[in-house]
């Protein structure tokens, strides 16, 4: 009939379905994204909160404080291409979501941190992949990528890493003082001088420069290189360097320990130097990227 007509063109006019109630409230487009935000707190609470004692208190792990705040802000800096991506919701997500949910589990009655801390990535990558498709997650790898500096390695990974950087600055070291008049003998990773013996402990294998150095190479890379590839060689160059730099930290202390006072070069002066060691370890870092940009100069664009 022409009455029923005119009130179905209305209502389709309105924007409404055929036969819905106009005065039934629209879901906020934001609720379902709240209500993973709230489950994933739930869940992960009591993993950040040890996270974050970490950074405290590790300072082999001090910048990540810094590492969530540079992903946060590599998304907005990409936020235009990322608002480009076409939205895919896909069921391929939700393995990768369940392998997460996993993984968590037996971090956390496992008491293995890194596993647990290591699960929030993966589920939220497996999260971005269910709601928005694997081209979103294609776009957000590298903001991905980047919070696994912010976790601290497992204990098994961590010694496997420090000892032979013990061992290897302890050998450097112990061959560089002879040269510099200072005799040695050499007996695993505790150089003994003829003041006294200088232990080559593991805070000072140079894990914590070469972590803190590494990190910072990444965020270098990324604000003044435009190619991937001369990112990675800044961070692969940032390795050598902090190791470098710390076998010169052991030779400084030896040099003060013989002929200043042991009790000076061990106290104040050490951690002074360490200090001055990591900022000329980033000056090698910009000598690096400056001859990589000499040898290979950028090429411009061209309209």
């Amino acid at each position: 009939m022409p009455y029923t007509s005119d009130l179905v063109t209305k209502e389709v006019d309105l924007g409404l379905p055929q036969g819905a109630n106009s005065s039934k409230p629209a879901r906020p487009v934001w609720l379902p994204y709240a209500i993973i935000a709230v489950l994933l707190a739930v869940l992960y609470h009591r993993v950040a909160i040890k996270l974050v004692y970490d950074w405290s208190t590790l300072p082999d792990y001090s910048h990540g404080f810094l590492v969530p705040l540079f992903a946060a802000f590599l998304v907005w800096d990409k936020r235009k291409a990322i608002g480009s991506v076409p939205i895919k919701q896909t069921w391929a997500g939700i393995p990768l979501i369940l392998f997460a949910l996993g993984v968590l589990i037996l971090g956390v009655y496992g008491v293995e941190l890194f596993t647990a801390r290591f699960s929030f990535i993966l589920l939220l990558t497996g999260i971005i992949w269910t709601l928005c498709g694997w081209a979103m997650v294609r776009e957000l790898r590298f903001p991905l990528l980047v919070l696994v500096l912010a976790i601290p390695f497992p204990a098994i990974v961590f010694n496997q890493i420090t000892f032979p950087l013990q061992l290897f600055a302890s050998r450097i070291a112990s061959q560089i003082l002879p040269v510099l008049g200072v005799p040695v003998l050499l007996e695993g990773n505790v150089i003994r001088l003829p003041i006294m013996p200088l232990e080559v402990a593991e805070a000072c294998s140079g894990i914590r420069s070469l972590m803190s150095l590494f990190t910072l190479a990444v965020f270098y890379g990324y604000f003044l290189e435009k190619t991937t590839t001369r990112r990675v060689i800044l961070a692969l160059a940032s390795i050598p360097i902090a190791v470098t730099a710390n076998v010169f930290r052991i030779v400084g202390t030896g040099l003060c320990v013989q002929y200043w006072d042991p009790d000076k070069a061990l106290g104040f002066f050490h951690d002074f130097q360490g200090w001055v060691m990591f900022v000329i370890s980033l000056a090698c870092l910009y000598l690096v990227h400056r001859a990589m940009r000499l040898i290979s100069p950028a090429k411009a664009k061209t309209s």
